[in-house]
């Protein structure tokens, strides 16, 4: 069946719906150009509360019961039909492989069903590309920071649709999963995140002076830009053993504070630097860990101190959601990006200088 956009007219303005199903979300949205015409979420967060983390196999499942009701949703809210779409999107990779096949498999169903183009794009990607639903379009060159509990990376975007480079990453714990752990050794709820978040608020970020992982000069040439937070989480947990074990209570709010302090201390200051050396003006951030109360503020302040314009999208755009894989489809679709087949797989570690497969 011929695509519709094999149309010149409509490829410059394809409707694409984007299914996300990475982790423990099942997103699905609907997206013209830039523009936002529906997202919905169903969650499976909460069922894992009890086990402190969570478990691949419930996540599978539950994409797998949520994702028909979740698309029909998606078209109501747009007030669209299936018929009416262009085009198919869906995070092929990183993410949980169980997660990741119920995606794509519904994706290449609907694809072949509707005999749309059907494009499998990067869900790292698809964190910095949600932003221009909200701030616009990209300038010609921009710097991403993409943190949240799977990733920590630093991307420099010439073309969001076929121009990546990855400059730095984690070599261990992302922020979000150090910020996770620490949680768990203040004894919080899980997830430990937006509960160190809401202390860190309350407590004094210079209590306690935690280090900063990779930032001694000896890194400068070889992980300028790559992250390391497991070094940060020992000394969290030294710390507690040895008041604990000394007999003084804890003040957690400053335990908090500070470790947040230590992990967005590094984040913005080697983003920061890499602008500046690589002459961009505009930085994107992205990813659950963007919502941090801390590193919006330090980011914000830090930016503007060095005239680089921060954008960071809502908090609702921060956790994984369809509207950034219906805009990195978009974004491929109107770029004229080749669609992917449809024996493509998945790849729970897909490298971040592979925007579709």
């Amino acid at each position: 069946m011929t695509s519709p956009l094999n149309d010149p007219s409509a490829r410059q303005d394809p409707l694409i719906l984007g299914i996300e199903s990475t982790c423990d979300e099942t997103g699905v949205a609907l997206v013209r150009g830039n523009t936002l015409l529906a997202d919905v979420t169903a969650s499976s967060m909460d069922e894992y509360a009890r086990y402190g983390g969570i478990i691949p196999e419930i996540a599978s499942r539950a994409h797998l019961e949520s994702l028909v009701p979740t698309i029909q949703a998606a078209l109501t809210e747009a007030k669209v039909t299936l018929s009416d779409v262009d085009g198919i999107a869906v995070a092929s990779g990183p993410g949980l492989v169980g997660s990741l096949t119920m995606g794509v498999t519904a994706a290449k169903s609907l694809a072949l069903a509707l005999g749309n183009p059907l494009w499998g794009v990067n869900h790292v990607i698809g964190h910095a590309c949600v932003d221009q639903l909200v701030h616009g379009p990209f300038p010609e060159k921009v710097m991403a920071l993409v943190v949240s509990g799977g990733h920590s990376s630093l991307l420099l975007i010439r073309d969001i649709a076929t121009d990546v480079e990855e400059l730095g990453q984690t070599l261990d714990d992302a922020a979000g999963e150090a910020f996770d752990k620490v949680g768990r050794l203040l004894g919080l709820p899980y997830p430990g995140g937006p509960h160190v978040d809401a202390l860190a608020r309350q407590g004094n970020p210079h209590a306690i002076r935690f280090p900063r992982g990779l930032t001694a000069p000896k890194y400068k040439d070889t992980h300028a830009y790559d992250f390391s937070f497991s070094g940060l989480k020992t000394a969290v947990a030294r710390y507690v053993e040895a008041e604990t074990d000394a007999g003084r209570a804890l003040n957690v709010p400053d335990i908090a504070a500070s470790f947040a302090e230590a992990v967005v201390d590094v984040l913005t200051a080697k983003t920061l630097a890499a602008c500046q050396r690589h002459g961009v003006d505009t930085l994107v951030i992205g990813g659950g860990f963007s919502a941090n109360s801390q590193l919006r503020q330090m980011a914000a302040e830090r930016g503007a101190a060095a005239g680089i314009t921060v954008r960071i999208p809502p908090i609702r755009y921060c956790t994984d959601n369809g509207a950034m894989i219906a805009a990195l489809g978009s974004a491929v679709a109107r770029a004229g990006v080749s669609p992917s087949a449809l024996t493509i797989g998945v790849d729970s570690s897909m490298p971040l200088d592979v925007i579709t497969v």
